[in-house]
């Protein structure tokens, strides 16, 4: 074990923790919080880069760190894959998916189900599905990472680590809403690319560079001799501890046991797209761009980063298998126990053990930061994305006239119930075998998604696809995909010292396959059933399918300017006037709800002009002043006995962002509505070459990787 964490160390992570907070609370003071536009996708006015950083941020989690270090340790390049895959799909997302989520306006992926099937079964079913994948995987896949981590570098209690940690990502993601999420996002990415950059340089000099890795990597066995000497362990030559032969190829033999090329094309590469193009954690931020034109933009800046993880996650993890063979490749399970108290292995200490090993004192503190910001980015964005799910998708399905304020109190709420389900959640991450978690999470997805990549590019590409073909086709998939993971729970891989007695279908078919086959048999339920039953109405597939784009004349957005102005505002709401007219905290400072106004206007009942025929008494001057100087006092007076309550309200309002009347300003149907998606759509002849540029060069840039680590 490396030197532990020094003054300065911590210094360095708490100054990390106040710039996050002090960038995270400008960020909600600066913001517009109030509307459910403002609060769950920023309004629709983030830039390319913020969002770009942001996908990269939210994709690349603690598990990365922890997890793709851990399988460069134990097999080489092959993790990679999923990296380099990313770029292509990124480019689907930005290309395809984003033009029709952007004309069909849709705030969550449920609602875009909804829109183009139909019904409420596929929205409701999906928005379930998402947020207990987001719960019982991303959330438990993050939290073990980061505990992991920080029990490695500070010792520090477990729980009281991960209670501080969500406890500031969920007041962050409460309080400032996607906005705080995507700008703590932008900070984090430099701090994850500068410090993880910097622990490769200095891991490769100190092993004599890339060249030096492949050779060594091959070489790195430990020593067998010397670990039963020192811990008096029994070895019985069944345990793998020998580099596998193509540790140094991404894409392997069709039967390998990591990633057989066949499986990853058509079984995972599925799985990639219902992860890029259609979960709500990566698209709620491009969601949130101001026009195409940055979408695109994002997608491109998220697709050039995701080159880094092979060379600052998967290399570091083969460097550390190279410098601490002995610990990280263990010879037995009652050696695995020794050396990081699990059975399942030890790979997944290879990133937090290069970093207490190699980083002088300072950059320690650095990559503590570093893992933290990766940690914080995976529960903020899961946060964002659970409550807007819930609470668009569920929530308002069944109050369907649910007030803006109702909704994004709800959302802040449900954030609160996430954290006490995670800190529930984390004696089970401790109990569980940290090898076998990891990867049995990631088959989760391979298990669950594959029938909802489906629905998604038939929804997109086929307009004969209707409610009932992706309803029977997805319920098909689920059924399936549920059974196997129910059997992959319960008959779990035996220690590598014992023999394997599980069913030959869990043995001998990898999760890949399987996956494939599920998206294929979902997809042909999908189709057959679409066509032996009616087509689905025009108003369905006019602005939900990629096809409907090309009915869409795109404006610039000079051309509309004048439509805003005469549109947003419009002179003959008299009533709208005559509110601006009384301010607003004047009238809640007051606490009257109109009865200053029915002072200072005159009634509108009648013409002023025309004598009133109301058989009532006749009043003075002097006695109407009378009359509402003691309405007045009675209001005050009334005011006073609620002094604690309108207090305890404008606290929860401000903690909440919410305005007085900023409902009437951004009612979800007109402010949606009112915006132009020709607008939206609408890229300058020049940007639309350097971006379709851009795709050549990444779509070029990606081949070669696979090539160039394959070979």
């Amino acid at each position: 074990m490396g030197p532990g964490m020094e003054a300065v160390d911590i210094a360095v992570v708490a100054l990390y923790f106040i710039l996050v907070l002090a960038i995270g609370f400008l960020a909600m003071w600066k913001s517009n919080r109030s509307t459910v536009t403002g609060y769950f996708l920023a309004g629709r006015s983030m830039t390319w880069v913020v969002i770009g950083a942001s996908l990269f941020v939210s994709n690349i989690g603690s598990e990365h760190f922890i997890g793709l270090a851990g399988s460069g340790a134990a097999s080489g390049y092959a993790v990679g894959a999923w990296e380099f895959n990313a770029l292509l799909l990124l480019q689907l997302l930005g290309w395809v998916f984003v033009p029709v989520y952007f004309h069909s306006q849709v705030y969550t992926m449920p609602e875009y189900l909804s829109k183009r099937f139909g019904g409420s079964r596929l929205k409701v079913y999906f928005a379930f599905l998402s947020i207990l994948l987001y719960i019982f995987t991303k959330l438990s896949v993050a939290l073990y990472a980061g505990a992991l981590f920080i029990q490695e570098s500070l010792g520090w209690s477990l729980y009281l680590s991960i209670v501080l940690l969500i406890s500031m990502t969920a007041l962050l993601t409460v309080t400032g809403g996607l906005v705080a999420v995507m700008y703590t996002d932008a900070l984090q990415a430099v701090l994850m690319v500068g410090g993880a950059l910097t622990l490769t340089v200095i891991s490769l000099v100190k092993v004599g560079g890339l060249e030096a890795v492949r050779t060594k990597y091959m070489q790195a066995v430990p020593n067998v001799s010397a670990i039963i000497a020192a811990g008096n362990f029994t070895y019985t030559n069944s345990c793998r501890i020998e580099p596998k032969p193509d540790s140094l190829h991404v894409l392997r033999g069709p039967l390998d046991e990591d990633i057989p090329w066949p499986g990853f094309l058509i079984g995972q590469t599925p799985t990639s797209v219902w992860y890029w193009c259609a979960d709500q954690v990566i698209v709620q931020r491009v969601l949130a761009a101001k026009n195409i034109a940055h979408a695109k933009s994002s997608t491109l800046m998220a697709g050039f980063l995701k080159i880094l993880p092979m060379f600052v996650m998967v290399i570091p993890g083969m460097i550390s298998r190279i410098l601490f063979t002995d610990e990280i490749i263990c010879i037995n399970p009652e050696h695995c126990m020794a050396v990081c108290g699990s059975q399942a292995g030890c790979s997944n200490i290879a990133y937090p053990r290069l970093v207490m090993a190699v980083m002088p004192v300072g950059l320690r503190g650095l990559m503590m930061a570093v893992v933290i910001a990766a940690l914080m980015s995976d529960l903020d964005s899961i946060f964002n994305s659970a409550s807007t799910i819930f609470t668009l998708d569920i929530y308002q399905s069944f109050r369907l006239l649910a007030s803006q304020r109702e909704l994004l109190i709800v959302g802040r709420i449900f954030v609160v119930v996430m954290v006490g389900i995670s800190i529930a959640w984390v004696p089970a991450i401790v109990e569980m075998q940290g090898g076998q978690t990891y990867f049995y999470i990631q088959e989760v997805a391979g298990y669950l998604t594959p029938p909802i990549a489906a629905l998604f590019l038939l929804g997109v590409f086929w307009k004969r696809c209707n409610e009932k073909g992706a309803f029977w086709g997805g319920m098909t998939g689920f059924t399936l995909g549920t059974v196997r993971l129910i059997l992959a729970f319960i008959y779990r891989p035996p220690p590598c010292d014992q023999p394997d007695n599980r069913p030959g279908f869990l043995v001998n078919v990898h999760y890949m396959y399987f996956a494939a086959m599920l998206f294929w048999i979902s997809g042909l339920v999908a189709v057959v059933v679409s066509l032996c039953s009616s087509p689905p109405d025009e108003e369905q597939i006019h602005t939900t399918t990629f096809w409907g784009l090309r009915n869409i004349e795109m404006v610039p957005v000079k051309d509309r300017e004048e439509t805003y102005r005469l549109t947003e505002k419009s002179p003959g709401n008299s009533s709208e006037n005559l509110r601006k007219e009384i301010p607003t905290d004047v009238k809640t400072d007051r606490c009257c709800d109109g009865a200053n106004a029915k002072l200072l206007v005159s009634s509108t009942d009648h013409d002023p002009s025309t004598p009133s025929t109301e058989s009532s008494p006749v009043t003075t001057p002097a006695q109407q002043f009378d009359s509402g100087k003691i309405e007045i006092v009675s209001a005050e007076e009334s005011c006073h006995d609620n002094e604690k309550m309108r207090k305890f309200m404008r606290l929860l309002n401000w903690f909440c962002g919410y305005k007085e009347g900023s409902q009437s300003t951004d009612q979800k149907p007109q402010r949606e509505k009112g915006r132009s998606i020709a607008e939206m759509l609408y890229e300058p002849p020049r940007i639309k070459l350097l971006l379709n540029l851009g795709l050549l060069v990444v779509c070029a840039l990606d081949i070669f990787m696979f090539v160039y680590f394959s070979l």
